[in-house]
């Protein structure tokens, strides 16, 4: 899979979405047919986001430390991602992620 570097045809929300005190900030995009993602940049921190619709993160530059917590159990193993590489997770979840250095650009896929 090769980096995605526009889309076309897309409605773009201006209003960013900024969680964490500005660590990570995002804007929203829905396509014709109703398909909503998210474009953001995640600075360096360690974070934890919870979901609920399955999400696809697709790394666009940078890269990050992801560790998928278990719906009853521990952590799993943490896992590094970088640019053309993407992970999923599950919904009603979350995962920790931790960027250092170079911040982490991100195309969330919902659903």
């Amino acid at each position: 899979m090769g980096i995605t570097t526009t889309f076309d045809g897309v409605t773009v929300t201006t209003q960013a979405n900024v969680y964490f005190d500005g660590r990570c900030v995002s804007h929203a995009i829905q396509f014709a047919d109703g398909t909503r993602k998210s474009v953001g940049v995640i600075l360096p921190a360690a974070l934890t986001f919870g979901t609920g619709a399955p999400e696809i993160m697709e790394g666009v530059a940078g890269s990050c430390r992801v560790r998928m917590k278990g719906a009853d159990g521990p952590p799993g193993e943490w896992t590094t991602y970088g640019a053309g590489e993407s992970f999923s997770v599950p919904g009603n979840s979350s995962f920790d992620i931790e960027v250092v250095g170079e911040p982490y650009h991100y195309i969330c896929h919902y659903g």
